[in-house]
C-alpha cells in the first residue's frame, strides 16, 4: 500500500469553488444606478444628490454621462444608517 503526502482531494479548492468566489465578488462590486438606489430605499434622487453634495453618501463613479455606485458601498451606507437609527 502506497501512501501519499498530499491531503485528500477535498482539501483543495475546486474550479467550481473558484467560479463561485469570483461570482460573489462580482456581485459585491456590481455597479448600480440611482433608480436602483431609490427603489431600494424608497427615498428620492434629489435626497441622495443632497447627501452626495454634503459628503454623506458615496460619490458616484462617472461612466461618460452616467453615474453609478458600487452596490457594496450603497449596502454598507444603508446598514450604517440602520445601525445609527437604532443607537448601535
Amino acid at each position: 500500500m502506497v501512501t501519499s503526502n498530499q491531503p485528500p482531494a477535498q482539501d483543495y479548492p475546486t474550479l467550481e469553488d473558484s467560479i463561485m468566489t469570483k461570482n460573489i465578488s462580482l456581485l459585491d462590486n456590481q455597479l448600480v444606478d440611482m433608480r436602483f438606489i431609490t427603489k431600494l430605499t424608497g427615498l428620492t434622487d434629489k435626497w441622495f444628490y443632497k447627501l452626495i453634495k454634503d459628503e454623506l453618501f458615496p460619490k458616484p463613479i462617472k461612466l461618460g454621462r452616467s453615474s453609478r455606485w458600487k452596490k457594496s458601498e450603497v449596502e454598507l451606507w444603508l446598514q450604517q444608517r440602520i445601525a445609527d437609527s437604532r443607537g448601535h
